[in-house]
């Protein structure tokens, strides 16, 4: 064999070899590609040529517990491209028209509807008369699809409680929120084969997959008492201008919320542009020291403990000393004295809650404190509740037990007050608050019950009937007279509280508050009332959250359909005792008022610090049966009231320019005087109601002297 062939066969099993290991390298890929990353691969090539558009599911509706509609779900039309059909035809053009009937930038729609992908909403949820003009052009590329939207046809009502959702119709707060998971369902998808541009193959794959509506949910709440909590919220904002109020109403024996009612509130459609504090749900996220009201704890805890008995006596001198501290009472500096029990709860009497506070000692008081649920989360079914703000036990000192015992010293929230409140009403078995009753299916098939759950029992229920009676004297004869409701058994607690600040208390802030249920033998609602820093110089618990109170339980039971029971001093009061006309004493010194009430046959009994009279209950010129009491409410002689609002014109008659100008300017009346002297006549008659701000003629005559004997 010669060496050229040997050469030529040398070079050929080399190629061959080369040859080789590329076919092996070759089918190791395939095989690589074929068997390792098939799967994979398979699902890029499909997710390449296939589009995987979303179907939301429809949110499901919220009812109140009688089955009336709160919250539904609409259809609605949003406007969509597919901008690889976009550019095919006259994306400019498209672009321009978008923009007109959508009043959006020409720029930001042309960027849109021409970018990389291949579906692109331009505006969702929009005016069916918007999307009615769209369908007409036949845009090529734009395609409208129903989307569903949530409806709050009641506007404002209740929607602390319901909440809102974003635009994707997710909850952002409220109930839409807590229970987003059973509202939002499953959605649904619709999957379409498409060319490698973006457009569909006709005759392609396609695949739908329907949504799952969402659950129903029936809450506790009772729409009609809830429009009466909110109705009595109007009146309060729209008379004392307080910088906040809400209203709770509660079923004692279950727990169920039947009204939870916030002013400022919102437009739950309009939430986007809602300043973030009208959105607070004061009812579970406002702290605040709650004073009176909270003395029913010391004193629930005291009578079970046996640390006092309703006729235990207490003295009162008009403060109390504890350390370094004095400690007023709200009347000082004028006294209760000797007096039961019963009476310090009636008079509201600091000194003797502190006695009780400091008696009871650290470790029992706490022990209590904590059992009627404070410094906890109640649980309720709603986002961002509070825990309000308990001294830890390590640093409790003496005064810190005297002050908490007197509602000061310790933050509590709203829902935690009548949830206490409620355990009282209900023999002492502490309720969990709830706002859900139960959740059904799209069908109606019931998927969820929330039944009442007991929490404990913080006191024994022949402690909690007797503070029961106890308040229903607070009510009857007490400081909470304004919650006094002819034909049923009501007990309740006024709370008065002036608000911390920087450095101390902050003089001319208050919270006014009342809780209290009815009827008291058998309770069916348990109220709390709390209006947060009122404006006008009228600021006590019991001169302007009682009321509310009286007017709620009023239409509550009579709604409830509970049948109200004249008691025997009731009937006898009026078919036996006389009646008289109340006078007007508003704006009149003290000493008047008494001297004035007193000839007309009534009683009158103080509330508040001063010397001057800047409310009464009842008001003057009703009849009202003789000898019984009529509340007037002290204040500074030296305040002013706001423009706008109703006052009564007093009495100026034999007062120097002086004297009638500073009372006038108290009232934000303009005085027009007319000579000189004393007042010998005014062009508005006593008693005549006219707003602040406006100006009277007063008529001044030259005091003559008497002749010489």
């Amino acid at each position: 064999m010669s060496a050229t062939n040997i050469i030529i066969r040398k070079r050929i099993t080399r190629l061959f070899l080369v040859v080789g290991t590329i076919l092996i390298l070759l089918i190791g890929r395939l095989a690589w590609i074929q068997f390792v990353r098939g799967e994979e691969l398979r699902e890029k090539a499909l997710a390449n040529r296939m589009d995987d558009i979303p179907v939301p599911a429809t949110r499901g509706t919220i009812y109140d517990r009688n089955g009336r509609e709160l919250v539904v779900s609409i259809s609605s039309d949003s406007i969509c491209a597919f901008p690889p059909v976009v550019k095919s035809g006259d994306a400019e053009k498209t672009a321009r028209e978008l923009a007109r009937i959508l009043d959006l930038e020409y720029d930001d729609v042309y960027k849109r509807i021409t970018k990389n992908t291949n579906f692109e909403y331009v505006q969702r949820k929009v005016d069916i008369e918007k999307s009615k003009e769209i369908r007409d052009l036949n845009l090529t590329g734009i395609d409208i699809i129903e989307e569903s939207q949530r409806s709050y046809s009641k506007g404002k009502f209740a929607s602390h409680i319901l909440g809102f959702v974003g635009m994707d119709n997710a909850g952002l707060d409220g109930i839409e929120l807590k229970l987003n998971k059973e509202l939002a369902g499953i959605p649904g998808r619709i999957i379409t084969e498409k060319d490698a541009r973006g457009r569909e193959i006709p005759q392609a794959l396609h695949e739908h997959e329907e949504p799952v509506p969402g659950n129903n949910i029936y809450l506790t709440l009772d729409e009609t008492i809830q429009y009466f909590a909110e109705r009595e919220l109007d009146n309060v904002m729209a008379q004392y201008q307080p910088k906040g109020a809400t209203v709770i109403v509660m079923e004692p024996r279950t727990g169920a919320v039947l009204a939870m009612a916030n002013r400022p509130d919102y437009e739950p459609a309009e939430y986007g542009t809602t300043p973030a504090e009208n959105r607070r749900n004061m009812a579970i996220q406002f702290n605040y020291e709650p004073g009176s009201t909270f003395k029913v704890i010391p004193a629930a805890s005291a009578l079970e403990e046996g640390v006092v008995k309703p006729e235990s006596r207490f003295y009162d001198k008009g403060y109390a000393v504890v350390g370094d501290r004095k400690i007023k009472c709200w009347r000082f500096p004028r006294t209760h004295g000797s007096q039961s029990f019963e009476e310090v709860v009636m008079n509201s009497c600091n000194p003797g809650f502190v006695e009780i506070g400091l008696d009871l000692g650290e470790e029992r008081f706490y022990q209590y404190i904590r059992a009627f649920g404070f410094g906890r989360k109640t649980g309720i079914d709603l986002p961002g509740e509070a825990t309000g703000i308990l001294i830890p036990e390590k640093d409790i000192k003496p005064i810190n037990i005297a002050t908490i015992s007197i509602g000061q010293s310790i933050s509590v929230t709203p829902i935690q007050l009548i949830t206490a409140v409620s355990a009282l009403a209900n023999d002492g078995l502490l309720m969990k608050p709830r706002l859900v009753n139960k959740i059904t299916d799209s069908s109606g098939k019931v998927v969820r019950t929330e039944e009442p759950e007991p929490v404990r029992q913080v006191v024994s229920k022949s402690t909690a009937r007797q503070l029961a009676g106890i308040l229903e004297k607070v009510v009857n004869s007490g400081t909470g007279r304004n919650a006094y409701l002819e034909g049923f058994r009501v007990a309740g607690k006024t709370g008065t509280a002036q608000k911390a600040g920087p450095g101390g208390y902050v003089e001319g802030r208050y919270v006014a508050s009342f809780a209290g249920f009815a009827p008291a033998d058998d309770p069916q609602v348990a109220i709390l009332v709390v209006i947060d820093e009122p404006q006008g110089g009228i600021y006590y618990g019991g001169q302007i959250a009682a009321p509310v109170f009286k007017n709620l339980a009023k239409d509550i039971l009579r709604y409830l359909n509970v049948t109200p029971e004249l008691s025997e001093e009731e009937i006898k009061n009026r078919s036996d005792q006389a009646e008289v006309l109340v006078p007007d004493v508003v704006n009149m010194s003290l000493e008047d008022a008494q001297d004035i009430l007193r000839e007309a046959g009534l009683k009158a009994r103080i509330e508040g610090e001063g010397s001057w009279v800047v409310e009464q209950q009842p008001k003057g010129g009703i009849r009202f049966p003789a000898g019984s009491q009529v509340l007037i409410y002290l204040g500074d002689k030296g305040g002013t009231v706001p423009n706008g609002q109703e006052v009564t014109m007093p009495d100026l008659t034999g007062l120097t320019m002086r004297e009638a100008g500073q009372l006038l300017g108290r009232l934000g009346l303009q005085i027009n005087a007319v000579g000189t002297g004393l007042v010998s006549e005014q062009k508005t008659a006593p008693g005549t109601k006219l707003k602040s701000g406006s100006t009277v003629t007063v008529v001044f005559t030259p005091q003559v002297p008497e002749p010489s004997p």
